[in-house]
């Protein structure tokens, strides 16, 4: 049984973990560098993408480190470093990569049997608030920093469509989207932005009785999560990720490495699949996005 590497960690922190892949892969290529951002904390991440990490292995026939970091500002360190050659963004930091770093677009997530949500400002069913001006004054929660696109960007953008500004409300941000819902819904906060898949979400389920929270607004829909390549990936190795992590569900142990990661399925994906987030967040940042 041969050994195989993950990176967990803001500094770089390298452990080994044993694997039963019965495919001889090449140690001696170089590996292939498999980053994912932030979404979730580092042992839930190594967790729910290291199948698929094992999978491309197999299929590559090299090694894949997976690299999971404990903030964005590392995070997105390597990505201007250029490290990562395989690598899961949001919609955001997907955009500005493309830009400024060379990283193409190959893939995007599907969850829940959909690879477009809505985002929404959310509130509770009995609050005295039927339309986005009445949040003047109020206390918004959004889920996530400020370049969290379907939790922040988003509902801001649709705040701004409004005609308010970051001085008619009080802004305040939560760890993530699910912790705005469950705190809107305690009464933290006067509404909370979020995108509506977070609905979906058993963490939300199991805290709060959703259907007591409305959406005032919600936005159109927007292409789910992306998956991104470095530009000087040769052809071969590009066509050969996207596709064997194409229609993973069509097999049992496909199904089960989606299982892992918290998918249905992943869906090929170009940059057309992200023109909206482009208007949006340029609409939303103008030249401070580019």
């Amino acid at each position: 049984m041969r050994r195989r590497r993950f990176i967990l960690g803001a500094g770089g922190l390298f452990a080994a973990a044993t694997s039963g892949l019965s495919l001889k892969v090449n140690a001696n290529r170089r590996p292939l560098i498999m980053g994912i951002f932030p979404r979730r904390n580092v042992k839930h991440t190594y967790s729910a993408f290291m199948p698929m990490a094992r999978h491309l292995e197999t299929v590559l026939e090299r090694p894949v480190d997976l690299v999971a970091v404990r903030q964005f500002s590392d995070f997105w360190r390597d990505v201007r470093h250029r490290r990562f050659d395989l690598v899961h963004f949001n919609q955001y930091h997907y955009l500005v990569s493309q830009k400024r770093y060379g990283y193409s677009v190959i893939l995007k997530n599907q969850e829940f049997g959909e690879d477009e949500f809505a985002s929404a400002l959310f509130v509770r069913n009995d609050s005295n608030i039927s339309r986005l001006e009445d949040l003047k004054h109020k206390t918004i929660l959004f889920g996530g920093g400020k370049r969290a696109m379907l939790s922040y960007i988003v509902p801001t953008w649709l705040l701004r469509q409004a005609g308010l500004g970051e001085e008619d409300y009080v802004e305040k941000i939560a760890l993530n989207p699910p912790n705005a819902l469950i705190s809107t819904y305690h009464g933290q906060a006067d509404a909370a932005g979020a995108g509506e898949v977070v609905t979906q979400f058993e963490l939300v389920k199991k805290n709060i009785k959703v259907e007591l929270m409305r959406p005032l607004v919600r936005s159109e829909k927007i292409s789910h999560l992306p998956w991104a390549v470095r530009d000087n990936m040769d052809d071969d190795t590009r066509q050969l990720i996207q596709s064997s992590l194409v229609n993973l569900e069509e097999n049992e142990t496909g199904r089960s490495i989606l299982k892992s990661a918290h998918l249905t399925s992943m869906t090929i994906a170009d940059d057309s699949d992200y023109q909206v987030s482009n208007r949006i967040i340029t609409e939303l940042y103008g030249d401070r996005y580019h």
